[in-house]
């Protein structure tokens, strides 16, 4: 799940819902293990749960929205969220949401890496769209996108990065073209999650300390091993380190015993 390949071109689908956080709880809540796309929305139709919503914007919220982020790899992350959800924090939850959305998103994720954390990284106040519209304009010159787009293309998909980095606790929510950037921290049990993960989907310990997605939340190799270190003090894992190499022991063995050790404030 958390190397596979995955279409790099930039598109417009965060239109979809952007953050979708609360659409996503409800979804979770209908969705059952072996639901597909088609099935998830009939049960969405039915639940009367998303009033004032039109037949066709569900469709695309669903479609778009939550399968592409949650329904790939046979359902892992739906499966992964909607055990985890009753035990994780808001703040937790949202930055699981956060991750999964980034890898089905290539323009979200290099946004993020690209503008939002140099500018906070820089001590910016405030992030724009101005800013993310140069950006979408370059990633658009150099053929990142599906088509060459046209100028109110790049600047409704600028709109959507700033909208859904707000959704997801990056900047300042509401409706405005100007956001300030707001404190961003990896929260610890998120980052205990990612690196399990990590370490089920088969990576060795040096190459889970340098998968990119920990660059979505700010963090260079050093600053996972860092954080690895602080789970260690905690006795979720054991790290040993020696020169650039990191041996990395894991007290639970599944991804189901990590979701108990949550669900028993273990871990």
């Amino acid at each position: 799940m958390v190397m596979a390949a995955r279409e790099n071109a930039y598109t417009v689908r965060l239109a979809a819902g952007l953050g979708m956080t609360e659409e996503t709880v409800i979804l979770l809540d209908l969705w059952q293990e072996g639901m597909d796309t088609r099935a998830l929305t009939r049960a969405a139709r039915e639940s009367g749960r998303f009033p004032g919503i039109s037949a066709s914007r569900l469709d695309n919220l669903v479609s778009d929205g939550f399968a592409l982020r949650y329904l790939v790899s046979q359902g892992a992350p739906a499966r992964l969220l909607k055990a985890l959800q009753p035990y994780l924090s808001r703040r937790e939850f949202e930055q699981l949401l956060f991750l999964y959305t980034c890898r089905a998103h290539p323009i979200l994720a290099d946004f993020v890496g690209e503008v939002y954390w140099p500018a906070y990284a820089a001590g910016r106040v405030r992030l724009d769209n101005g800013d993310a519209r140069q950006f979408v304009t370059h990633g658009n010159q150099e053929g990142k996108t599906t088509t060459p787009w046209a100028e109110s293309t790049i600047r409704r998909a600028a709109g959507y990065l700033t909208g859904c980095c707000a959704d997801f606790g990056l900047l300042e929510r509401g409706r405005r073209t100007e956001r300030r950037i707001l404190t961003y921290r990896l929260e610890s049990r998120t980052g205990a999650i990612l690196a399990y993960e990590c370490h089920f989907a088969g990576l060795g310990d040096n190459r889970l300390i340098a998968n990119p997605d920990w660059a979505l939340f700010g963090l260079t190799p050093e600053d996972v091993l860092t954080e690895l270190k602080h789970l260690a003090l905690k006795g979720q894992l054991i790290v040993q380190t020696a020169g650039h190499v990191t041996q990395i022991s894991w007290p639970y063995t599944t991804m189901d015993e990590v979701i108990d050790a949550i669900a028993h404030g273990h871990l």
